[in-house]
């Protein structure tokens, strides 16, 4: 399951290099975060800090997701 998270997180930056739209760094922190909080011990406090980080993460993207425009659509 870690390397499910780690192959969507270099798939979200190899879009965002691609595309530079800054709306996919929270989406790549928060698969980070989890692949992160996915790899430590149940009863490890980092792994309920990057859990956490996750939840804020998903709060930035709702956060940028809302405020910035869509991209002009091409069709």
């Amino acid at each position: 399951m870690i390397g499910a998270f780690v192959a969507a997180a270099l798939v979200a930056l190899g879009q965002y290099v691609r595309s530079r739209d800054r709306r996919l760094l929270p989406l790549t922190a928060m698969l980070t975060f989890q692949a992160f909080a996915l790899s430590r011990p149940p009863d490890d406090v980092w792994g309920e800090v990057s859990q956490l980080a996750v939840c804020l993460a998903g709060l930035l993207l709702i956060l940028v997701l809302s405020t910035s425009p869509a991209p002009p659509s091409k069709g």
